[in-house]
């Protein structure tokens, strides 16, 4: 990153911004390259669209910073955003620039770093958080033109399966099997619609350093006015993959034993908080997120192969869990 050049750009774009001293990517992620910043001012995080050819509609920085700057204020914890960035002549990509959030973060949902009686607090408050996004007003926020209307899951199966197939790398049987399977049981649209997060699991969320707080919410990349069904399935898909650095999920853990809540003990706060009795048809919803994950994750591999990943070891790690997350959710539809 040419720090002048960086540095010149925030210095008359971002309020009170000025000596930028150095710059260092910050890993994990394999989306939006993310950035810290630090400056004589303070410290700011910088995320911009990866360099190179780029699927149609994905890395929305600009939708990312939207939706941020208008839920500050909302009751949901978001960064505060500071500026964008549309001129791609400034660091060869569009970015936004935002606030540094002090908190801690947590990849593996087993949070052995905490103790066992610390554990489903966190949870609970992780839970919460997504109940406050789907309780968005939409109008007060300026978001009411932010997602297209009509039925989410059909529009959800279709851009995946484009999304999936411009990026295919070789056949996997089961995620062939399992886009036909999803289309065949698409729901009709029950008229829920609200703010969704599109990729809400704990390792994109920042957690208070000293309470059970979620001090902001991260990646809305995939976020837009959806079902919030999605959302709640999304973490509970995400907890039936294997333990561990790449499927960081939960399975085959005693929870109990753990401290950490059951998946129904989970989804159950989730209605609660939303005022509804139950979810139902939920195994259809955890399909569908297994393969939008999956989908995701061929799209991460094909960048890691054409040079454009952020952590190219890393993309070709997860991009080899397509054929589980495909199968995962064949077994979720029964």
């Amino acid at each position: 990153m040419e720090l002048d050049r960086v540095g010149a750009w925030c210095a008359a774009h971002v309020p009170g911004f000025a000596g930028l001293e150095a710059a260092a990517q910050i890993t994990g992620g394999q989306s939006n390259p993310t950035y810290l910043l630090r400056a004589a001012s303070g410290d700011y995080v910088l995320r911009r669209k990866p360099l190179g050819q780029l699927l149609k509609s994905a890395h929305a920085v600009d939708r990312e910073y939207r939706v941020q700057k208008a839920l500050a204020g909302s009751g949901v914890p978001v960064a505060p955003m500071l500026a964008y960035c549309e001129d791609a002549t400034v660091l060869g990509a569009e970015f936004y620039v935002m606030g540094h959030v002090v908190g801690r973060g947590f990849d593996d949902p087993r949070l052995g770093q905490l103790d066992r009686a610390d554990r489903a607090p966190l949870i609970a408050t992780m839970i919460d958080t997504l109940a406050a996004i789907h309780r968005v007003d939409l109008q007060a926020t300026g978001l009411a033109d932010y997602g297209r209307p009509g039925n989410y899951f059909r529009r959800q199966i279709d851009r995946w399966s484009r999304q999936y197939a411009a990026s295919e790398t070789g056949t996997v049987p089961d995620m062939d099997a399992l886009i036909a399977a999803l289309d065949r049981a698409c729901p009709d649209d029950d008229g829920r619609a609200t703010l969704v997060h599109g990729d809400y699991r704990i390792d994109n969320l920042l957690f208070a350093p000293d309470a059970p707080r979620v001090a902001a919410v991260l990646d809305w990349e995939l976020s837009t006015i959806g079902h919030p069904f999605a959302d709640i399935a999304a973490v509970i898909m995400q907890w039936q993959m294997p333990p561990g650095g790449e499927g960081r999920g939960l399975a085959g853990v005693d929870r109990a034993a753990q401290g950490l809540p059951t998946d129904a003990e989970v989804v159950a706060r989730y209605a609660a908080a939303m005022e509804m009795c139950d979810i139902p048809d939920f195994g259809f919803y955890v399909a569908f997120c297994f393969f939008r994950m999956g989908a995701i994750l061929q799209g991460v591999k094909k960048r890691a192969l054409d040079g454009n990943a952020a952590d190219p070891e890393r993309g070709l790690r997860l991009g080899a869990l397509v054929p589980d997350y495909a199968a995962q959710g064949l077994g979720a539809l029964g």
